[in-house]
């Protein structure tokens, strides 16, 4: 669903495309290598697998899917990555200090950073990247997270390494807000009318680990090392993200060490138990998988019918049957993960009870409901929850159909009001501090698909937002949690891990760093054994 279209937000519907595409790789041991000491060759490739193309051309402003984010972490580099409160990691920006009112940050730069190009990176080009993606005609993935009560933040250059960031009025969560923001090339860019097709988009000029080398459509993307990179020229030589569709062309791959490194499905991981050759890395990526309702469906708009609903849906049943194992996910009960800041697990968790879910039904006067359940037809997670949840229903005598739909057509539904589904299936990926989310359910907007409404929530976030009592603002977003999961507009089902299944080979994993959607924080650190 879009958060890449709204704040950080890297709303995520997990969608797997798995159309059969044969690996025309190479075996990694006839890939390019170095020579040890020994003799023997060291690779100085690294393959990693994808089930999606990137496309030939990305830019830092308009660019939103995962791979082509991966793709962008690979060449350019942010002023900061806010992971949290205490762990934020500084790229391009040595420091980023907020003023004692909160209305002002500055940020200090780096002054040895080079673009790929050799030009000199400067406060010009900072100023520059968060101007366009402002500009509501460039279709910037962050720019709603830069507007703050409809105005826009105001940035300034103060000299060639410092950049001045004013808020026209607090926001609690601008630290995080004002991050994650990949900077570009004003010299390159400058001038251009339509960033998003632009034709230089089709060569990158990043100041990344890696220097985008070569394209090649549906097949892969090719990298070489920056040996001029800021944080240290990176340790293997070439990156190349692989392009493989099908799971199991991929998986085989894999195990062949055709490639290095793949993101495997739970049921895939009993294929790797007792690998030498291939370790599994279950991850965190903050994301929180859900049922919601469609507002615009006269079927739902009772809350009633809604908590009916909940109270016949089994979590474990529907998570186990998903994920497999809990090595790869928790149950998830609030519209927050564990990892955001102010997260509780202190509501209604809709404990399964058949019994009070008919009573419910009678209660609004729903019997013989029938319901349609969208999801992504090529999904093989919301293939299970969809069939576990419609099993769910039934006991309580509610009829579902469930509707399979290709992943694009389903976000395309579910952004406009219609009533071809009742329910959906989905998933999102958004930041830490939880003013990040009110976007999926404030009134009208951007992200909010449910076409929820409850001025109450409307109101908290608001007051979230400029709260700088801490104790006060954890008990406004606590209230918010509560009062939407009370309503039953949106049942958490999940918060799963990724799980990547890497050469063994390949070290530096911990201090390269495994975070939501980009995979790898910098890949400069990672190295064959």
């Amino acid at each position: 669903m879009g958060r890449k279209n709204v704040n950080i937000l890297i709303v995520i519907l997990v969608s797997f495309f798995l159309l059969l595409a044969g690996c025309s790789s190479k075996s990694t041991e006839n890939a390019s290598s170095k020579d040890k000491a020994d003799g023997a060759k060291t690779p100085d490739t690294f393959i990693y697998g994808i089930d999606g193309d990137p496309g030939n051309a990305v830019n830092v402003i308009s660019t939103g899917d995962r791979y082509g984010l991966m793709e962008i972490k690979t060449i350019y580099s942010p002023l900061y990555m806010y992971n949290g409160k205490d762990n934020v990691e500084y790229f391009l920006a040595e420091s980023m200090t907020a003023s004692e009112d909160f209305l002002t940050y500055t940020a200090k730069l780096r002054k040895d950073v080079k673009w790929h190009d050799g030009e000199a990176f400067t406060a010009d080009d900072v100023v520059y990247t968060y101007e366009q993606m402002l500009k509501e005609e460039n279709g910037g993935w962050a720019r709603s997270q830069l507007i703050f009560n409809n105005q826009p933040v105001k940035v300034e250059k103060v000299d060639d390494y410092t950049v001045k960031f004013t808020l026209p009025e607090v926001s609690m969560g601008a630290f995080e807000a004002l991050g994650n923001i990949f900077i570009m090339p004003k010299h390159v860019y400058e001038g251009e009318t339509n960033i998003a097709n632009s034709p230089k988009n089709a060569t990158p000029v990043g100041t990344g680990p890696y220097k985008f080398k070569e394209y090649k459509a549906g097949e892969s993307v090719t990298f070489e090392a920056n040996q001029d990179y800021f944080l240290g020229a990176p340790k293997i030589a070439n990156v190349v993200y692989r392009i493989i569709m099908d799971a199991n062309t991929a998986t085989m791959a894999l195990q062949k060490g055709e490639i290095n490194a793949f993101a495997i499905q739970p049921s895939d991981a009993t294929k790797f138990k007792d690998s030498k050759n291939v370790s599994l890395k279950p991850y965190d990526e903050g994301r929180v998988g859900y049922l919601a309702f469609n507002l615009s469906s006269k079927a739902v708009q009772s809350k009633e019918v809604r908590q009916a609903i909940a109270y016949s849906l089994n979590r474990d049943e529907i998570n186990t049957a998903s994920y497999v194992s809990s090595d790869y996910y928790v149950n998830a009960y609030s519209i927050l993960p564990e990892k955001a800041t102010y997260y509780t697990d202190n509501v209604e968790k809709f404990k399964t009870d058949t019994k009070k879910s008919k009573e419910l039904l009678a209660s609004a006067g729903a019997s013989d409901l029938k319901l349609k359940l969208g999801f992504t037809a090529n999904n093989p997670i919301q293939q299970k929850q969809a069939a576990v949840i419609q099993q769910n229903l039934q006991a309580a005598g509610i009829t579902v159909e469930l509707v399979g739909m290709d992943g694009t057509a389903l976000s395309q539904k579910m952004q406009s009001v219609h009533t071809d589904f009742d329910m959906y299936l989905g998933g999102y990926i958004m930041g830490i501090d939880p003013d990040t989310f009110n976007s999926l359910f404030v009134t009208d907007s951007t992200a909010n698909y449910m076409h929820y409404s409850n001025p109450k929530v409307d109101e908290l976030f608001n007051q979230g937002r400029v709260e700088k009592d801490d104790a006060k603002r954890e008990a406004i977003y606590e209230e918010i949690q509560q009062i939407i999961i009370e309503d039953a507009a949106f049942y958490p089902l999940v918060t799963n891990k990724r799980i990547l299944a890497i050469d063994s080979r390949i070290k530096g994993i911990e201090e390269a760093g495994l975070v939501p959607v980009y995979t790898f924080e910098d890949m400069s650190k990672l190295s064959y054994e």
